[in-house]
């Protein structure tokens, strides 16, 4: 296969011994070829408008930027690109928060050596690729509860240990109105009191700590 017809890849990763491993799993295939690789989203912003390569393969995790903002911005500037995430992130929003920034495949890490390249070739095709183990994970998490973005900002004070009136003085909220988001979080987890909220969103990825 000639190098024009060659998939081109850029890998996204923090961790040097990752982008390695990807690398080397890429590199014996005559059909693939890494061009780049970023160990932060800006890199990755920055080496994709130079390199424009036919796949990206993306951590979540990332230093500077959350990976889903990532996504978002590189697919804002391309439809030519398929995203492909490569991550320990399990949670179910954030594997919906990936899918819906532009990501074409999700895979787990421990996934990897087996799926990688039915992935590449299948995002470079125009298809989705949502193994079974991913496809498991978000069918548990329905239905999807819909969090405001300031429910998320006040469940993340909870989670912290923040009590409704510090609540309301960090986010300049009347502690009436902290209440009333508390109940509106309560009624959409489904959970019984403030402790099992902060559990079900920590488990789901609503929230981080």
């Amino acid at each position: 296969m000639s190098g024009a017809e060659r998939i081109t890849v850029m890998i996204v990763d923090d961790h040097p011994v990752v982008r390695e491993g990807l690398n080397a799993m890429i590199s014996v295939e005559s059909d693939m070829v890494v061009v780049g690789e970023a160990g932060t989203a800006a890199e990755a912003i920055e080496l994709f408008a130079k390199l424009r390569p036919n796949v990206i393969l993306m951590d979540l995790l990332l230093p500077d930027l959350d990976g889903s903002e990532a996504i978002r911005r590189i697919a804002g500037k391309s439809s030519d690109v398929s995203i492909v995430v490569i991550t320990s992130v399990g949670a179910d929003e954030q594997i919906y928060e990936a899918l819906e920034a532009g990501a074409r495949g999700y895979l787990f890490k421990d996934m990897v050596r087996k799926e990688l390249l039915q992935a590449i070739k299948a995002v470079r095709m125009g298809r989705r690729y949502i193994p079974a183990q991913v496809g498991i994970r978000l069918a548990e998490g329905l239905p999807r509860p819909s969090l405001s973005a300031r429910e998320i900002e006040v469940l993340q004070l909870v989670a912290v240990g923040n009590r409704n009136k510090e609540i309301a003085y960090d986010l300049k909220l009347s502690e009436a109105i902290v209440n009333a988001h508390i109940k509106h979080i309560l009624q959409k987890l489904h959970a019984s009191d403030r402790t099992e909220a902060v559990t079900i969103a920590l488990k789901r990825g609503f929230i981080r700590l």
